[in-house]
């Protein structure tokens, strides 16, 4: 994932009042702060239901890691079950798009969506900012950068971003360069969290809420707003749908105990896929899923 020094200064309320998303009139706050800063605060519009942080980036420094390690931990997946989980859903997902295509993934972290997809056909390069995970894709023979205009223009069949446009200060210029990145015919597949998540807005759950405002995440989209974020960078063919990452005993947790981990704990003994994929079904109808999937064509 790479930032363009020129996005630090554009304002995410600025992009949203382009998009006719946020204006001042309806802007009221969510919360005074996130659970990492106090005093940083996150805004919901009234009207268009998009949550948004205004003026406000993390810096570079941040996502390129402070500690570079020299052992093996930018390697190791294992450890990180939800990662893996997210991985081999989204493989599952889109194998359409990348089985002997060539791809990329924009804010690739570890890779191993990367590496799966390559097992299965795919050229695949990854696009990270994170110097050790570029680091050791490199060194197992796989093709890394930090910024999309070091891949050339009109060579990618898809390009996935997965929960990293969120992360952008300005996702407008971002999403046009790897929408120039795309042939004709190619594909971009996004993810995002999603503003109308059913603990924030059906349950007005507090403890999540405290837990998952993040000064990082700097906007959550409704679907409307996801379109025409698209649309506005020039894509077509735009169709979103709703995805549950986390099933219905990570509910109960938080719930019952006003934490996460419901999913990893005794609860998880009441999943079975039946219930998963019925849970996530009820979730899609009342549009409450915690991620938004975006699939759209390169408008010619």
């Amino acid at each position: 994932m790479a930032v363009d020094p020129l996005q630090k200064n554009v304002s995410v309320f600025d992009t949203l009042q382009q998009l006719g998303l946020a204006s001042l009139e309806t802007q009221s706050v969510f919360a005074p702060r996130t659970r990492d800063k106090e005093g940083l605060t996150v805004y919901r519009d009234t009207v268009s239901g998009v949550v948004y942080i205004n003026d406000y980036y993390v810096g570079d420094e941040t996502y390129e890691g402070a500690e570079h390690r020299k052992d093996d931990f930018y390697k190791r997946i294992d450890w990180d079950y939800e990662y893996q989980q997210d991985q081999y859903r989204r493989l599952d997902a889109y194998k359409q798009f990348y089985t002997g295509k060539t791809v990329t993934e924009f804010g690739c972290w570890k890779g191993l969506f990367l590496r799966e997809a390559a097992s299965r056909g795919a050229d695949v390069t990854g696009i990270e900012l994170h110097r050790g995970y570029i680091e050791a894709l490199v060194a197992d023979g796989y093709r890394c950068v930090d910024n999309p205009n070091q891949i050339a223009p009109a060579t990618q069949d898809a390009v996935f971003a997965f929960h990293v446009l969120e992360h952008l200060p300005d996702p407008l210029s971002t999403l046009r360069d790897l929408r120039a990145l795309l042939t004709d015919s190619g594909t971009l597949v996004v993810e995002v969290p999603h503003a109308s998540d059913f603990l924030l807005s059906n349950l007005q759950n507090e403890a999540f809420k405290n837990f998952t405002l993040w000064s990082q995440h700097l906007i959550l989209h409704t679907r409307e707003s996801l379109r025409r974020l698209l649309v506005a960078a020039g894509f077509a063919d735009v169709v979103i749908e709703g995805v549950q990452r986390y099933p219905l005993s990570n509910h109960l947790g938080w719930l019952a105990n006003g934490k996460p981990g419901g999913h990893k704990s005794s609860l998880s003994a009441l999943e079975t896929p039946e219930l998963r994929s019925a849970y996530e079904a009820a979730l899609r109808k009342i549009d409450a899923t915690d991620t938004l999937v975006a699939i759209a064509r390169k408008a010619r």
